[in-house]
């Protein structure tokens, strides 16, 4: 009886450990259905991201879709201008999804993924990306709340 409570003590501890250091489902080391982190000073191109609140309160990005093309590689310099923390992260629709549903399970895990941002306001931050397969693709901000804000957008690679 004590072993298996102190087994099962062990592996509720781990758990908690585990989302905070980011370690969700899947991870994101290497090529993701979206492509994958390159170097800084291979992008052919900067797009700039703001991530802001408007005055009737809604959450959005500026620009509010984006457009690329199939092996090209970018650097997005990413500024939070608004007056709340926010992130950016790009994936699938359906990997957006899942992430989003843990976030709202975890609201204060912290991850370190290359795919995805957090900023306090007032703080840059930049994502160099190459997008190597063509598709529909999503970028969003998964703090509770901020997504049904209109925090969200259209990622194509052509």
């Amino acid at each position: 009886m004590k072993s298996t409570l102190l087994a099962m003590t062990m592996i509720l501890a781990a758990t908690p450990m585990a989302f905070a250091a980011g370690t969700h489902k899947g991870g994101h080391d290497g090529m993701m259905d979206i492509g994958q982190a390159a170097e800084a000073g291979t992008e052919t191109r900067t797009i700039q991201v703001k991530l802001m609140e408007t005055e009737e309160g809604d959450m959005v990005f500026e620009p509010r879709v984006l457009d690329f093309k199939a092996g090209e590689t970018v650097r997005l310099a990413i500024e939070n201008v608004g007056e709340n923390e926010h992130e950016f992260v790009m994936d699938t629709v359906a990997a957006v999804a899942e992430h989003k549903e843990l976030m709202n399970e975890f609201p204060e895990m912290e991850h370190d993924d290359p795919n995805a941002v957090r900023l306090a306001p007032g703080e840059k931050g930049e994502i160099v990306w190459t997008f190597a397969n063509a598709g529909s693709f999503q970028f969003a901000c998964l703090i509770p709340g901020h997504y049904e804000a209109g925090m969200h957008g259209a990622l194509s690679v052509n």
